[in-house]
């Protein structure tokens, strides 16, 4: 059994957005052609690059306002998507394109402190989150990040 699960950002976050054209840090967002695969970070399905139409504005994953606490580019589909529904396990076509994914997973404690850092490289994502929950107990959630581009992609909480 799975010691975590994915959590995407919600369907609600990503209309607010749609709605008003602005993010939560009160920046105007725009719709462009995807240059690249993105994911949605609701739906968590890369792009189709010269033909989805994505969003692009700023998030921050975080709650606790301290250090650790940053901001960044993200990107959603345009239209609404339903968010990833298959939590138990790594997005299977993110896990499968290496090149286009790179992946990087930071471990962070109750008190949002970074604790942890590993680039997934060529292991397996979904045995490596559930290994880093096994044996470090310290660690509370841990964010997937594109490990070139450093942009968040979801955070992966413990169970």
């Amino acid at each position: 059994m799975k010691n975590f699960k994915i959590v995407p950002l919600s369907k609600e976050y990503a209309r607010q957005i749609r709605q008003t054209g602005k993010d939560e840090f009160g920046y105007c967002t725009k719709a462009r052609i995807a240059t690249a695969y993105g994911p949605c970070r609701v739906s968590l399905k890369p792009f189709v690059p010269g033909k989805d139409e994505r969003i692009l504005c700023c998030y921050s994953p975080f709650e606790i306002d301290n250090a650790f606490n940053e901001r960044g580019p993200i990107f959603i589909n345009k239209e609404e998507v339903e968010p990833y529904s298959d939590i138990y396990n790594f997005p299977a076509e993110m896990k499968a394109d290496k090149v286009n994914f790179p992946l990087s997973l930071l471990g962070y404690n109750k008190l949002q402190e970074m604790v942890f850092t590993r680039l997934v490289g060529d292991d397996d994502v979904d045995e490596l989150i559930t290994e880093i929950f096994n044996r470090d107990p310290e660690i509370e959630y841990l964010h997937a990040r594109n490990a070139e581009a450093c942009c968040f992609i979801c955070k992966i909480a413990r169970l």
